[in-house]
């Protein structure tokens, strides 16, 4: 059986954009919750994490057992199509629309 456009589970953001869009709402968000919210497994999330950290678009700061993540905002998109806008110019978008929808 084929999938039809309107049967498929895309979407137009990445998971790295929705994991940075969960730890910009909370930075101190466990794993297991943002895999919960996004749809993927846990070690899915920790694997974008490591390479969120690795880019420079991410930061974190260990506090007992949790993890108090930052965002490097100022940091510019990675595709050269989207270049030249930063990383919380997209956040923010997101952000504001989200509480456009309450």
């Amino acid at each position: 059986m084929t999938t039809t456009p309107q049967e498929s589970m895309w979407t137009f953001l990445t998971n790295h954009t929705h994991v940075l869009f969960c730890l910009s709402r909370d930075p101190n968000m466990r794993m297991r919750d943002i895999a919960l919210e996004i749809g993927i497994t846990e070690r899915a999330v920790q694997r974008i994490v490591a390479e969120l950290r690795a880019a420079g678009y991410l930061d974190g700061e260990r506090d007992g057992r949790r993890v108090e993540y930052t965002i490097l905002r100022d940091k510019h998109l990675r595709h050269p199509l989207e270049s030249a806008c930063r990383i919380g110019e997209v956040l923010d978008v997101l952000e504001g629309s989200r509480l456009a929808v309450r």
